[in-house]
């Protein structure tokens, strides 16, 4: 059973690069630019700035525990004092995440006259202390921001960069308000730890978690504590991840030596801790904005894993930031990119498609933060902040736009309901979505196995191409399953511009007391392939909270709210609009188990019969953000207002 869900999995990601590569000459507008080279030349050796650079490694900052952290300083060679820039990262200091195609050198922004430290954080790289995922990097972030404030040289401001995790040790220094702080720069990065980057909708995100645990913090800190052989053992296991993602129950996942304290007690403690509780809320970011003074700018990708979390940072910071400058000063910039893949040439980006896009793809992040950090830093007049502003990439018409608040002001919330047979009949797949309320008809119905998961084909997982399933894909093949339901609109008569977040209202009901339901927005080319835009995932317990989890009444229906995660695409003339909906996405989640036990305990598992409703009484529809015609954008980043 688990080698032919494998081989599906593998069949529907080798199909999909064809499928997905067509859809970008014939679908996404503009040419596809296919002269990319390798990224040897990456970071590129121009733009340098005028102050010549030294590099002092290991200089030590003791917290306020007595934990002594160490950072590489590298300082521009000038009489007058500079602005700092800062990194706190997991990810080992002589990295500075410049590959794969990603920053520039921390030499690169010091030889713009910047004060630039890269500082591993406690228990990793060079850094003393026991590393505890999130743990300790509000009080560390605080001192190591006035530490870095105090160095000779410096003028006391502190600006912060840095993607993935280390975009969350910016938001964690933030929201304990260090003096000096003064602007940061995260990006790819998440608004809550535990509802949308451990967990999403109450399910765990298997193919994000496990490897990144097992490749990353775990074989890196096990290095950091003179455990050279769990290290090696880990990175060995992060590289067969495939053989792990099908264990069970994930309490006693082998990897990680469960009832060994000192190999990886915050994975359990992950497991352990299911829904949205204290342990969790004590590092929300969502629950502290105004706490959060400093003004911010983000970089988002469509399909990264941390795009919801980083669109409510902007629209909460917007709302309920700290002051009135923090308010006013928000950008957000979201492209075409997954976690690691910023349109850099040979990133390693996991779909073709976002590989074919060409330079108005490429993210303009060191030009943008640098002029960001000029102005904010050193008070140069560069127009890129004033106002509330989202720079975003519209796929489909390959090019930049740009609004003032999240979701767009002109949105039109438009309902699409459900009706049809969604699944495989007599007369194929008939479900239909419209604007039309359904009139009486008959539920679909499809069988669960959480032996058989549905396989994922593409999504908004992470890390890099090799693991958690990201991008855009062919969906055909998971189409044909007769788990998965399919809703289509008719061709559209006009292009339509969807931007904004998506929501699926679904009525349903399982014959277990505790499963999942699925939903995925795809675009349908006039040759019918299709293309994932996004997807979203409800377990049933967490329905009304993520806090409290209760099962559900077998057989009963209840409406769920699946939260399809936002994207931007131009539907063209002639392309129909399609919801899929099952109840597993696999190895993106971990397949709920139907049996309603405590989550990661048990490896048991039952069969579902789910029901999908679409009737007057249950009207199930899909809600999207149509945006009307007007601005075609630009094919260049616009960095200034």
């Amino acid at each position: 059973m688990r080698r032919n869900r494998l081989r599906r999995t593998r069949i529907a990601r080798a199909g999909a690069v064809a499928a997905a590569a067509a859809l970008v000459a014939t679908g996404c507008g503009g040419s596809a630019d296919t002269s990319r080279t390798s990224d040897s030349s990456w970071p590129p050796t121009g733009g340098r700035g005028s102050c010549a650079v030294t590099k002092q490694p290991d200089v030590p900052a003791t917290m306020r525990d007595g934990v002594v952290l160490k950072a590489d300083v590298y300082r521009p060679q000038t009489t007058g004092k500079v602005p700092v820039i800062l990194m706190r990262t997991q990810y080992g200091k002589e990295e500075a995440q410049i590959q794969p195609s990603r920053y520039q050198t921390p030499d690169w922004f010091a030889s713009h006259c910047y004060l630039v430290v890269v500082q591993d954080i406690r228990g990793q790289g060079a850094s003393g202390g026991t590393f505890t995922e999130f743990q300790n990097d509000m009080n560390d972030g605080y001192d190591s921001v006035e530490w870095a404030a105090a160095l000779s040289g410096s003028n006391g401001k502190v600006g912060m960069y840095g993607s993935s995790y280390v975009g969350a040790t910016q938001w964690l220094a933030a929201v304990s308000t260090p003096p000096h702080l003064t602007t940061i720069v995260p990006a790819n990065t998440a608004s809550d730890y535990y509802d949308g980057w451990t967990y999403e909708g109450g399910e765990f995100r298997l193919a994000f978690v496990e490897p990144w645990a097992m490749g990353t913090i775990g074989a890196t800190a096990a290095l950091d504590r003179g455990d050279k052989a769990t290290a090696q053992q880990l990175q060995r296991d992060s590289g067969d991840y495939t053989r792990w993602l099908n264990f069970r129950p994930y309490q006693q996942f082998p990897p990680f030596h469960p009832g060994d304290p000192t190999v990886a007690p915050w994975f359990y403690d992950w497991i352990e801790h299911s829904s949205r509780d204290s342990f969790w809320k004590q590092w929300s970011i969502r629950d502290r904005y105004p706490n959060v003074k400093v003004p911010v700018l983000d970089f988002e990708g469509w399909y990264d894993a941390f795009l919801a979390g980083g669109t409510q940072n902007f629209s909460g910071m917007v709302a309920g930031g700290g002051t009135p400058e923090a308010r006013a000063n928000q950008r957000l910039v979201i492209g075409p990119w997954d976690h690691v893949g910023w349109g850099r040439p040979g990133a390693n980006v996991s779909a073709p498609m976002l590989d074919t896009l060409g330079q108005v793809g490429s993210s303009p992040i060191n030009d943008l933060m640098l002029a960001w950090y000029d102005h904010f830093l050193k008070g140069k007049d560069d127009k890129v902040s004033g106002q509330p502003r989202v720079d975003y990439f519209l796929m489909g018409a390959n090019r930049w736009k740009s609004a003032t608040a999240w979701p767009l002001p002109n949105t039109r919330w438009t309902s699409y309901y459900l009706s049809g047979p969604g699944g495989v009949g007599l007369a194929g797949r008939a479900g239909a979505l419209s604007t039309d309320a359904p009139k009486a008809q008959q539920p679909d119905t499809y069988d669960y196995d959480p032996l058989d998961p549905v396989p994922s084909a593409g999504g908004h997982s992470c890390c890099g191409a090799d693991s958690g399933p990201q991008g855009p894909y062919d969906q055909y093949v998971v189409e044909q399953r007769s788990d998965v339901l399919t809703y289509t609109t008719a061709p559209v008569s006009s292009d339509t511009e969807i931007t904004g977040p998506v929501q699926l209202k679904l009525w349903a009901a399982s014959t277990a007391r505790d499963t999942d339901f699925t939903a995925k927005l795809v675009a349908v080319a006039p040759d019918g392939s299709s293309i994932n835009l996004n997807n979203g995932i409800i377990r049933t317990a967490y329905r009304d909270s993520l806090e409290n989890p209760s099962p559900i009444d077998p057989g009963k229906p209840y409406q769920y709210t699946i939260d399809i995660w936002p994207t931007s695409y131009l539907v063209k003339a002639g392309y129909r609009i399609r919801v899929e909906v099952s109840s597993s996405d696999y190895p993106q989640f971990a397949p709920n188990p139907n049996t309603g036990e405590p989550f990661g305990r048990s490896a048991n598992t039952q069969l579902a019969t789910q029901t999908i409703y679409h009737d007057p009484d249950h009207q199930s529809a899909l809600i999207l953000p149509i945006i009307p015609a007007g601005d075609n954008g630009t094919e260049t980043f616009p960095i200034e207002h």
